[in-house]
């Protein structure tokens, strides 16, 4: 039987360790948009002592594939970029939202910002393809 579009993400954290491990939670979810958060952790910084710039990334596209796939259907990246404009710190609380941009029968286009409280720490953009197969429960 199909899920209902705003429970996927749910789904998708609860079978997505990586997530998990980052810390990541859904703070608010509806049908083509999704926002996440999480604190940067000692064990996430680079040689530098600031968060590797995968971090911002993963929570980003965490943001990206959980809202794509509320439609319903599978839901995988095609292509992204991230541009970092800020440095985050062990401590930092972040938030990536993502909202559909645009979506037609096969592509959905996202543009994910990534904050620490109202500053702008990166800009992420993404492709998805989405494909025939639906969300079961």
């Amino acid at each position: 039987m199909p899920i209902n579009g705003e429970q996927i993400p749910y789904k998708m954290l609860s079978q997505d360790a990586y997530s998990q491990w980052l810390g990541v939670k859904i703070l608010e979810c509806e049908i083509g948009r999704c926002k996440l958060g999480m604190t940067i952790r000692k064990d996430m910084l680079n040689s530098m002592n600031k968060a590797h710039g995968g971090i911002s990334y993963s929570l980003a596209d965490t943001a990206f594939g959980f809202a794509a796939n509320t439609h319903g259907k599978y839901a995988v990246s095609i292509e992204t970029s991230i541009n970092h404009i800020e440095a985050l710190s062990e401590g930092d609380y972040i938030i990536a939202e993502s909202v559909i941009e645009k979506v037609n029968n096969k592509l959905g286009f996202n543009i994910i910002e990534v904050k620490r409280g109202d500053e702008l720490i990166a800009l992420f953009k993404g492709v998805v393809y989405r494909t025939s197969k639906k969300w079961e429960e």
